[in-house]
């Protein structure tokens, strides 16, 4: 079996993608007053602190944000369960909380919808939002669970047997994202 890889966002589409979402982020919430950006550890963290700094460029103020990390509220990830809760969450400025902000969640690629759904619950768990709104660079469908995004940086149509990949600068060096398709070999 032999694989073929696409790239389907470059630098220059993953920017603009950034830009137009952090435009949508204000027009929905008609400014940046009662929100927080999280973003779900790895890649969703650095796409929220671009959008922070995109929304600050934008608006001339600073807008604050956080990293969340589910990996023990995973039902699919019994190797993962057991971290200490009171490190789920990192916000910055650290003295902020959740509680009765919109929040905007960030993640790279939404696929079935789990890793969303244990982000909403560890969420919970570290405060009452007034909302979560739903950020992501890349939605390929097959969702397993009700969930849609409110922000989308591209839709990609995938089948099962392909994958998207997110790569970005900060821990990749390099920006783009790509689709992998898995080729049977014929003979």
């Amino acid at each position: 079996m032999s694989t073929e890889t696409h790239i389907i966002m470059d630098e220059t589409a993953i920017r603009r993608a950034l830009t137009r979402i952090a435009h949508e982020i204000l027009e929905k919430n008609k400014g940046i007053e009662g929100c927080v950006l999280i973003g779900i550890r790895t890649r969703g963290v650095h796409l929220a602190e671009r959008i922070a700094a995109k929304i600050e460029e934008i608006e001339g103020a600073k807008v604050p944000w956080g990293e969340l990390d589910v990996t023990s509220y995973r039902d699919d990830r019994s190797d993962q369960i057991g971290a200490q809760r009171e490190e789920i969450l990192k916000m910055r400025p650290e003295s902020l909380t959740i509680h009765d902000k919109r929040v905007v969640l960030f993640d790279d690629v939404l696929y079935t919808g789990r890793t969303i759904r244990a982000a909403m619950d560890a969420l919970m768990d570290c405060g009452r939002p007034q909302s979560i709104q739903l950020a992501v660079l890349a939605d390929r469908g097959h969702r397993e669970l009700p969930i849609r995004p409110d922000f989308i940086g591209k839709n990609v149509p995938t089948s099962r047997s392909e994958q998207i990949e997110v790569a970005l600068k900060e821990t990749d060096g390099q920006d783009e994202v790509r689709i992998i398709q898995q080729r049977g070999e014929q003979g």
